[in-house]
């Protein structure tokens, strides 16, 4: 047996100044307003998963290892993860990443080949005689 409660359509459509009179009205501002903010969240985190999932088949690597590298290329292009993902994910339907995120992105991924291989020293974005990064290692590409 089910039970199915039926609210007025316009319920939500209530304004916040008459619901916060009264205290069951400031309750349902407070869960709207969370409500709100777990959407946010969610649809944050479905975009974050999307890209863990390109990093992970371009970067053979598990989802820690996939998830930090996308946290790195964030901090480093001072930016939040969300936005850092939804780049990553546009960028795989076509549209190119900011000079920034390309030079982050390529940081990040010789930090987790290098971590990969065992590699004692982190690699270094200064540029050696013939233009190109210098290898912290033998071992690194």
């Amino acid at each position: 047996m089910h039970r199915t409660t039926m609210l007025p359509k316009d319920w939500w459509d209530l304004t916040a100044e008459t619901l916060v009179e009264n205290p069951t009205g400031q309750d349902v501002v407070a869960l709207r307003a969370e409500i709100d903010q777990l959407r946010r969240a969610l649809a944050g985190r479905a975009v974050i998963d999307r890209a863990c999932g390109m990093v992970m088949v371009l970067a053979p690597c598990r989802q820690g290892p996939a998830r930090n590298l996308l946290g790195d290329v964030a901090q480093q292009c001072n930016t939040e993860l969300p936005d850092v993902a939804a780049a990553v994910v546009a960028a795989w339907e076509g549209e190119p990443l900011s000079w920034q995120m390309q030079r982050a992105l390529r940081r990040a991924l010789r930090r987790l080949y290098a971590e990969d291989r065992g590699c004692a020293s982190r690699p270094t974005d200064e540029p050696s005689g013939r233009g190109r990064p210098r290898d912290p290692c033998s071992r690194c590409p």
